[in-house]
């Protein structure tokens, strides 16, 4: 006779392997090693700049010996004046609190001039007329020194947080609009033709199609507009408002005060590629989750 078989219900299935119990976690560290293996190619050059930048500032004062030690700082100077000093404390005090009002203005131009700049990059590709229209003006606007607009922006914004945050975001604005637009009409026609063969309007394929696809132009852009943005804020503050690094770094010179100034400069051009390596690093992180690539790997 042969054997009744059981309910199939008590039937249990085979316990994973340890190999197959792995994968996801194998799968998941692979994905984390890749990203920190991008983002330290990315860093890589940033620190090797910043030894470039000393390099040269020391060969900059050997070469041009008419500055003199009184004007021309060395890195140890400026170490000194910063931490050793017996008014270390005070005089990094007073950089930093200025460095908060520009760093708080070349935010602020920053975000503005991104926002326009995606905004105004997303209707020139999706209507024809309008970028015939304006992009003439904008690029005419761009070839006018900012030194020469500033007068005229002071006069309608003011001196306070709005001029600053105009310069700033035009310096800001240009060069991130033609990226982007560079970026919006790189995105596969094919899939743009899909969604509007399945009914998508013009904006659905630009949000489903274009956007992701112009991540890559887009993250450029706000790389090279970090340091744009820092030097609109700078300009604002020095022809502008009258507070911030910018205009610290003009009152220093009539006052002999030439170790503030080097000091200043040395501590904008840290922070800027502080911010620069920032957002190459979110730039890493979010490519590898959402860009165009993600879905292929």
């Amino acid at each position: 006779m042969t054997e009744e078989l059981g309910p199939v219900d008590n039937v249990t299935a085979p316990e994973p392997t340890a190999m197959e119990s792995t994968r996801p976690q194998r799968g998941a560290a692979a994905g984390t090693v890749a990203v920190l293996t991008r983002i330290g190619r990315f860093l890589f050059p940033l620190v090797t700049a910043l030894l470039l930048m000393l390099v040269i500032w020391y060969v900059f004062l050997k070469a041009f010996p008419q500055v003199g030690p009184r004007v021309g700082k060395t890195p140890s100077d400026i170490w000194k004046y910063l931490f050793n000093s017996s008014g270390a404390h005070t005089a990094r005090q007073a950089i930093f609190d200025d460095l908060q009002i520009t760093l708080r203005d070349a935010a602020i131009g920053f975000g503005v001039g991104m926002l326009a700049a995606l905004v105004v990059a997303a209707l020139f590709v999706s209507f024809s007329v309008v970028e015939q229209t304006f992009m003439p003006v904008a690029m005419l606007l761009r070839s006018v020194p900012l030194v020469a607009l500033t007068p005229i922006i002071v006069l309608v914004f003011g001196r306070g947080l709005a001029g600053v945050t105009v310069l700033a975001a035009i310096v800001v604005f240009f060069p991130a609009l033609v990226m982007i637009m560079a970026g919006l009409r790189n995105a596969p026609r094919q899939a743009m033709d899909l969604v509007a063969a399945y009914g998508g309007s013009r904006w659905t394929g630009l949000r489903m199609v274009a956007v992701p696809a112009a991540l890559p132009s887009v993250f450029a852009a706000a790389r090279i507009s970090v340091p744009g943005a820092l030097i609109g804020a700078l300009l604002g503050e020095w022809l502008g408002s009258g507070t911030g690094l910018g205009a610290s770094l003009i009152r220093a010179i009539p006052t002999f005060q030439y170790s503030k100034l080097w000091a200043s400069i040395v501590i904008v051009t840290i922070v800027s590629v502080l911010l620069y390596a920032i957002v190459g690093v979110i730039e890493n992180l979010v490519l590898a989750r959402f860009g165009p690539e993600a879905g292929r790997r």
